[in-house]
């Protein structure tokens, strides 16, 4: 299995938001950013649904800079 294919069936978290929200940015701004924000792509996809779902939404703060930077980018790409 691919790298990209990996992180796409990662995007997939049963919540038609969150899914689509993850895979945008996969598909937009993964490929041309750099090995930090990659890493911190990945673990955003390794944290929980709840987590997620409270950062995307904005209920909640990362405590991560590297992270919050990443939910930042995820909600700031524009639908295509």
């Amino acid at each position: 299995m691919s790298e990209e294919s990996r992180l796409r069936w990662q995007c997939r978290r049963g919540m038609r938001e969150l899914d689509d929200l993850l895979i945008r940015y996969l598909e937009t701004r993964f490929a041309a950013a750099d090995a930090d924000e990659k890493a911190a792509f990945q673990a955003v996809l390794e944290l929980s649904d709840p987590e997620l779902n409270g950062y995307l939404l904005q209920r909640q703060t990362p405590s991560s800079e590297s992270i919050a930077r990443v939910i930042n980018s995820i909600l700031s790409t524009p639908f295509t």
